[in-house]
């Protein structure tokens, strides 16, 4: 039997392919949001520190598509039609005007590499600093050290200096977008709508009150997650024609009650700044003339109030100003080509040539900067799923489809580390609060930590039963010695994890097979001791048990053939390598169990994200989900949850 399935409502036309019988408009239907209260032991999230209660589920309307979008011909899932990119709702949370009180104990201005980046001056400074964990003041997460502060991005360079200096400290003069998107005439934009008591509305939020800015469809909204009352309402709405904004990010940097700066990008290559107070926007790579792949990931640069990294599916990462002019793109080196240097297979690769690990097309230090780009980086003939910024702004972790994990410290634009994943592609990745270790979750269904300071796989993490889409640490679950991070995926569940140096065991067997070999990996990787004041914040138990964990590692470790055979004049070393890690085999890799498992929506996860007082999930349709903490003085005694408690 043959069916057709009803068509999906339309905005209204004048006729034509979409007009209603007898020559009529077909009525507009108009969406809403929708908020919900589920109450049940469903709805629980049991763990050590006491129980997790669902307060709402606000679930965002899916817009329907707009009259100039063609309609679908075929149905068939196994069209081989190329289509363009959808991801799921993604949230960017922002509290303006964060509590005065340090509320990350664990955050600090330096990683294990940072040492290489530090001028030698400040050295002791920073050292001293990390070793007792102090730090200055920040916001909304971000550690501001009152005694090191990382270079910013293209320092030495006077072409960028003199765009960088005309930012103003001044938050009521801050430069906004140039054009009116309520009354742009721009074909990218359909429409917008805001709500009729927008500036009583700003005007009653909290200052420590939570922003949300939430992608679902061609839809972009801004809600207003501290009012219990109008939380499904949104401030604003912005309807798109036919692109879909992938990723998007808040400048730390320039946040005030009376200007936010938010980055968005597209699966049409377009990227918009937004300003939603003014309600203000400018379009950067319009129609894709500096890149014409989709975004995929995109962040402000720390410290910057201009300069935005983006990364584009056809593996390039490029950095943007938002107050440059576009121009069309001519890669400066003409070796930097990628098809001169044909990419060799990650997994079960021996060698990884320089040029091949990053090629830069345009360097942060070129003195064309009247235009964007600012920089271009060829990192992968795949797609990069995601990146993440260390908290020393100093270093990059790009996680990318062919498998492959690549540290980069992205102000001297060179490859530190490539790792590789279990086997497929690498989809998510987040660093911890302190720079120590870097959490991955791909295609092979496992959420692995990597540390810095020993420069190996220190755990795989094994519960999830389908693709992990996100992770995320919790900073207030985070203290010296124990770390909690998350972890989501296409299995509908929410998984979290208790990790701590001391509690990892080796196989047996690999400890057997590896006694003896060459010693502490933190000898190979760092000689003359680890960096900063890494060494002395080590504890006994990383000693004895990360060391054996990653033996393995380092006696397969490959050094690169181009370091090796350096020209004259090339400094040889450590700091002129790129290490190569072998695919670590699991019979010996520390496994990690969950000390929670629940399926928490009924659809596949796309986000997650940690709150004070809640943590948030947000899935492929739309849902919006918010589990309250556990409140003082009521949760359970100290220790691992039983896996029986909500899993599923």
């Amino acid at each position: 039997m043959m069916f057709v399935l009803p068509p999906p409502p339309r905005y209204p036309t004048t006729g034509g392919l979409y007009a209603g019988p007898g020559g009529g408009a077909v009525p507009l239907v108009e969406t809403s949001n929708s908020l919900t209260h589920p109450t049940g032991p469903e709805y629980q999230l049991s763990v050590g520190e006491g129980t997790y209660i669902l307060r709402d589920d606000l679930h965002l309307a899916t817009p329907p598509p707009h009259p100039s979008e063609a309609p679908v011909v075929s149905n068939n899932p196994l069209a081989t039609v190329p289509q363009p990119p959808t991801v799921g709702t993604r949230l960017s949370p922002i509290i303006l005007s964060p509590r005065p009180y340090s509320r990350h104990r664990l955050y600090r201005t330096t990683t294990a590499n940072s040492a290489r980046s530090i001028p030698p001056s400040r050295k002791e400074d920073a050292q001293t600093q990390s070793s007792d964990g102090k730090l200055g003041s920040h916001a909304n997460g971000t550690a501001l050290s009152s005694q090191y502060h990382a270079p910013s991005f293209g320092e030495g360079n006077p072409s960028l200096t003199v765009v960088n200096g005309k930012e103003s400290k001044d938050p009521s003069k801050r430069r906004k977008p140039k054009t009116n998107i309520i009354k742009s005439s721009s074909s990218f934009v359909s429409r917008v709508i805001t709500s009729e008591a927008l500036q009583k509305r700003l005007q009653e939020h909290p200052a420590d009150g939570l922003f949300v800015f939430a992608n679902v469809n061609r839809a972009f909204e801004w809600l207003d997650f501290s009012s219990s009352t109008q939380k499904s309402d949104h401030l604003t709405k912005i309807l798109f024609t036919k692109a879909h904004a992938l990723c998007h990010d808040i400048n730390p940097i320039t946040k005030s009650t009376t200007h936010i700066d938010i980055v968005m990008g597209f699966n049409y290559a377009d990227i918009i700044w937004y300003e939603p107070i003014s309600q203000k926007y400018t379009r950067i790579n319009k129609n894709g003339i500096i890149n014409p792949h989709p975004v995929t990931d995109i962040a402000w640069l720390p410290g910057s109030e201009n300069l935005f990294l983006a990364s584009h599916m056809d593996g390039t990462l490029i950095v943007y100003d938002k107050e440059k002019e576009d121009a069309a793109f001519i890669p400066e080196d003409a070796t930097s080509n990628s098809d001169s240097h044909p990419e060799k297979p990650i997994n079960g690769s021996t060698s990884v040539d320089r040029s091949s690990a990053l090629h830069v097309k345009k360097s942060v230090s070129s003195r064309n900067q009247k235009t964007n780009p600012v920089a271009v980086w060829k990192v992968s003939n795949q797609k990069l799923n995601a990146f993440a910024l260390s908290p020393d702004g100093v270093h990059l972790a790009v996680a990318s489809e062919d498998g492959s994990l690549r540290l980069i410290n992205y102000l001297q634009e060179s490859v530190l580390d490539l790792y590789t994943s279990y086997y497929g592609g690498l989809a998510c990745v987040a660093w911890s609060p302190d720079g120590r270790y870097v959490v991955t979750g791909g295609q092979d269904d496992l959420v692995s930590i990597w540390s810095l300071a020993d420069r190996a796989l220190v755990a795989r993490c094994q519960g999830h039963n389908s693709w992990v889409t996100a992770v995320a640490f919790d900073p207030w679950r985070c203290d010296e010695r124990n770390y909690r991070f998350g972890s989501v995926g296409e299995d509908c569940r929410l998984l979290l994890w208790d990790f701590a140096v001391g509690m990892l065991h080796r196989p047996k067997a690999s400890s057997v097979r590896h006694q003896g070999q060459r010693g502490s990996v933190s000898s190979t990787a760092f000689p003359g001791g680890l960096p900063g004041g890494l060494a002395r914040k080590e504890s006994n138990a990383l000693t004895s048990t990360v060391t054996n964990a990653t033996t393995a590692s380092a006696a397969s470790r490959l050094r690169s053939t181009s370091s090796l055979t350096a020209t004259e004049g090339e400094e040889q070393g450590v700091d002129g390598d790129i290490v190569v890690h072998a695919v670590e085999p699991r019979a010996r890799t520390a496994m990690l169990p969950p000390v929670m498992a629940k399926k928490v929506d009924e659809h596949p996860l796309a986000w997650l994200g940690f709150e004070e007082d809640c943590i948030l999930t947000a899935c492929l349709n739309g849902h919006i989900r918010t589990w309250d903490r556990p409140k003082e003085g009521t949760g359970t005694a100290d220790g691992v949850t039983d896996m029986s408690h909500g899993s599923s």
